[in-house]
């Protein structure tokens, strides 16, 4: 039976004997068949206890399948440098799309632990396709843009149609950062309203693209507006951390804020339809 069924039917007969809907010998009866032998006697411990039952539950094969995964596992990651690129980038995909797949069929019980392997996937990408690029010589500005252009669509188009809102928003971050990257190889520091012009145009398309999918997709529009309310505020964190903070961020950014606070008040009966 599955784990989450039988803890809802345990928890059913705890409340049935508590509110005397059925006498305490037939729920004790009911909770001896669906209760393991570590838990009578005993209220469930959570995730802990559920952990340790998986655990003292495991036979010997599956003991041993675990230590050989987590040993192949560890082998691959200690001698990746050495593999042939086309070996490397074969592993790297089927590790991706390994743990998508047990990401998106496991979110159907669990939505936490879908989450997890879905986000433990997306993490093996970027960090293996980065670790490539270093063994390979090719950690430049460009390649990395490249690089992380491709992870950020691929997020952004996973995320929607996977209905994951933080990977979709991730995704934006990762295009912002490429941006952000580009301007700095531009050359000398731009002035500072040339670096508001550089972001907040952005800003009002994304916030016109969150009005305009809303009706569509509240989840995306809820999205494209925080990547809105982000590209409001990039010119400053821009400054802050590419331009050795230059004196008018501090006032800049008051005046962001105070702009931004007013707006998102007035408009406040637009918005919330759009994200909620």
């Amino acid at each position: 039976m599955n784990e989450e069924r039988r803890r809802t039917i345990i928890r059913e007969i705890d409340y049935w004997q508590k509110n005397k809907l059925l006498p305490d010998q037939y729920c004790d009866f009911l909770m001896n068949l669906y209760k393991t032998d570590e838990e009578i006697g005993r209220p469930s411990s959570g995730w802990a206890g559920r952990a340790v039952s998986v655990v003292n539950g495991a036979s010997g094969k599956q003991w041993l399948l675990a230590f050989g995964i987590f040993s192949v596992v560890c082998l691959v990651i200690l001698y990746f440098s050495v593999f042939h690129p086309v070996l490397q980038t074969a592993l790297t995909l089927f590790a991706v799309v390994l743990l998508l797949y047990f990401g998106l069929k496991r979110r159907r019980a669990s939505e936490p632990v879908g989450l997890t392997l879905i986000g433990l996937g997306m993490l093996t990408l970027l960090v293996a396709g980065i670790v490539m690029l270093q063994l390979h010589g090719l950690d430049t500005p460009m390649w990395t843009a490249l690089f992380l252009t491709g992870c950020g669509l691929f997020w952004i188009v996973f995320g929607i149609a996977a209905r994951f809102p933080v990977l979709h928003y991730v995704g934006w971050l990762a295009i912002f950062l490429v941006y952000a990257i580009l301007l700095a190889r531009g050359g000398e520091h731009p002035k500072w309203y040339e670096v508001q012009l550089f972001w907040l145009p952005a800003s009002f398309v994304f916030g016109w693209f969150s009005w305009f999918v809303h009706r569509w997709s509240k989840p995306s529009s809820a999205v494209l507006f925080a990547a809105a309310a982000t590209l409001w505020f990039m010119p400053e964190l821009y400054a802050a951390i590419l331009m050795n903070q230059p004196p008018w961020i501090q006032l800049a950014l008051i005046a962001k804020i105070a702009a931004g606070g007013s707006l998102i008040f007035a408009l406040r009966k637009q918005w919330t339809v759009w994200v909620a």
